[in-house]
């Protein structure tokens, strides 16, 4: 459909209109003052000033054709027809009403055109000849065809800059709305990344030394130990976090040093290893991967693998961190075609025996300050993996935390 942008004219823009204007104008004016004689009669001369005074009409008028482009070029049609000096102007304005590309408007002035051509024709007489009528019938309707062209042209051609205008414009749009995407998408994945990484240490550290803040029937020994668990995982936890930012530091990073691979399923006796730790050594920690399960395991696939290994280790971390005396079962089941099943079980504990004052002391005994958004986090990686996550008391007293990935 044809746009009807009113696009603003520069001063070089009506100027050098008004110049051409002026220069045909003068051009037919001249042609016509060739026919008349050396001493013209009144009549001629009447109409030699007529044709001046509408010739410098129309030129005055032209500007506003952007305006009311319809009424200047029916206007100054009907001028042609007695004003040769006119001539000029009134092709300018149809170039500019033919970029309208409006049919109607253009065929109600190619009406009036032909009219003023017969009615110039009448009054300055070419050719006595009896086919000359329809020759310049033919002529003008040809000469208005070509100035129609020449508009609907330019209208094409304007058309087509402000739809490359438009789609520059929506590109760099969606250009910058993809980078903010990038951008959001990076930055969950860096944070998720960072919970899964430095949690579960974090936690090692906040239990032990709230083990040492709070019993004081500790040995020498117990003490020595829990201290060094704890400055093991903090050095831990600074060299994964280091490890972690350092992606975002990829000029930092020496040339042809491949970057540490991730833990998946092939870690999980040294995750289980660690969590029993957390009692001496002698925590209640027990896995079972069904022997179907356990041939096929080297052939899950990376993503999928690495997956479940932080699905087991945050929920590992939150079972020692809410029920820490408690025994924990791990389960892995599944095979290709119809998923891995991993399923952690813990007995539900309560730890309110005393009254504390506040929630801060509450949180202080402990060890561990919850921050809510494990189990999310869990839930969200496993859905972008393509599976689904459960997490729930399951009526017999004790949670469940159950997770499906797809194994293709």
């Amino acid at each position: 459909m044809p746009t009807d942008t009113y696009v603003p004219r520069s001063a070089w823009g009506i100027l050098w209109r008004l110049a051409v204007a002026l220069g045909a104008g003068f051009l037919t004016f001249g042609l016509v003052l060739s026919d008349i004689p050396v001493e013209p009669t009144a009549r001629q001369g009447f109409f030699v000033l007529l044709d001046l005074f509408l010739g410098v009409v129309a030129i005055v008028l032209m500007p506003f054709s952007r305006h009311a482009p319809l009424t200047i070029a029916l206007i100054l049609a009907a001028l042609s027809g007695f004003s040769g000096f006119a001539l000029g102007a009134v092709c300018i304005v149809l170039v500019s009403l033919a970029t309208r590309r409006r049919w109607q408007e253009i065929a109600a002035v190619g009406i009036v055109w032909l009219a003023s051509t017969l009615a110039f024709e009448a009054l300055h007489p070419t050719l006595d000849l009896p086919w000359w009528g329809a020759v310049l019938v033919v002529l003008s309707v040809l000469v208005y065809g070509l100035l129609v062209a020449i508009g609907v042209s330019i209208g094409n051609r304007r058309d087509l800059l402000v739809s490359l205008r438009e789609r520059a414009e929506t590109a760099e749009r969606e250009q910058a709305a993809r980078l903010d995407q990038a951008r959001t998408t990076e930055r969950t994945r860096i944070a998720r990344e960072m919970h899964d990484v430095l949690a579960h240490r974090i936690s090692l550290v906040a239990m032990h030394s709230g083990a040492l803040a709070y019993r004081t029937d500790l040995t020498r020994e117990e003490t020595s130990a829990a201290a060094a668990v704890i400055q093991d995982n903090a050095h831990l936890a600074m060299t994964e976090l280091r490890e972690v930012l350092g992606v975002l530091r990829e000029t930092d990073v020496p040339a042809g040093v491949p970057e540490r691979p991730q833990p998946t399923l092939d870690a999980l006796p040294d995750l289980l290893d660690e969590v029993r730790g957390l009692g001496g050594g002698d925590a209640d920690v027990g896995c079972e991967i069904a022997p179907a399960t356990a041939e096929r395991l080297p052939d899950l696939p990376e993503q999928t693998s690495r997956s479940a290994y932080r699905i087991l280790q945050e929920s590992l971390t939150n079972a020692r961190k809410h029920a820490p005396a408690a025994p924990v079962r791990v389960e892995i089941s599944g095979e290709p075609g119809e998923g891995l099943v991993l399923r952690v079980t813990n007995p539900l504990v309560t730890v309110c025996t005393v009254r504390v004052p506040d929630d801060g002391a509450a949180s202080r005994a402990s060890g561990a300050p919850p921050s809510g958004l494990g189990l999310t986090g869990l839930a969200e990686r496993a859905r972008l993996t393509g599976g689904e996550l459960r997490a729930a008391p399951d009526g017999a007293g004790s949670f469940v935390v159950r997770a499906w990935l797809p194994w293709t």
